[in-house]
């Protein structure tokens, strides 16, 4: 019984750690951050100041699908590009690894962070994207990231 008590509390101080350690880190993990900026006017060293806010996105499609990659470009090609266009987003272009056959890589650019959150907010609303997305489903990992044009490149 003495045996039972002392497993018992054992148990009970453990829990009673984990718990403390999980509050500890929740409250000491930080709050979600605004977007970093992105566009004219972003200061730093080799960043040209007149640059526009362009967006590398990395689209991988998942083994277990929905869909393929010849689906996922059939999407762009057919539907997503003309999309793009009509919420304000300029394609810059997009491209296909040749080591990763299930990727697929493009840039779009935007006049600043503002115009690029305000495009996709009427984008992902679109009641056409909503129904392309249903009727063309491909299981992707979406990695995006913002970037500005250096002061010495073409391409601002």
């Amino acid at each position: 019984m003495i045996q039972r008590l002392g497993t018992i509390a054992s148990m009970a101080m453990t829990a009673a750690f984990v718990a403390a350690t999980a509050a500890t880190a929740s409250a000491q993990a930080p709050a979600a951050a605004a977007p970093a900026p992105c566009g004219p006017g972003v200061a730093g060293k080799n960043i040209a100041p007149d640059s526009r806010c362009f967006e590398l996105r990395t689209y991988t499609v998942r083994p277990e699908g929905p869909g393929s990659i010849d689906l996922l470009h059939s999407r762009f090609r057919e539907h997503t590009n003309r999309l793009f266009r009509k919420h304000g987003m300029e394609i810059i272009g997009f491209w296909q690894p040749l080591e990763r056959p299930d990727t697929l890589i493009y840039i779009l650019a935007y006049k600043d962070r503002a115009a690029r959150d305000a495009a996709w907010k009427g984008f992902q609303s679109d009641p056409e994207w909503a129904k392309v997305r249903k009727e063309m489903q491909v299981g992707t990992r979406v990695e995006s990231e913002f970037m500005n044009a250096v002061d010495y490149g073409p391409i601002k």
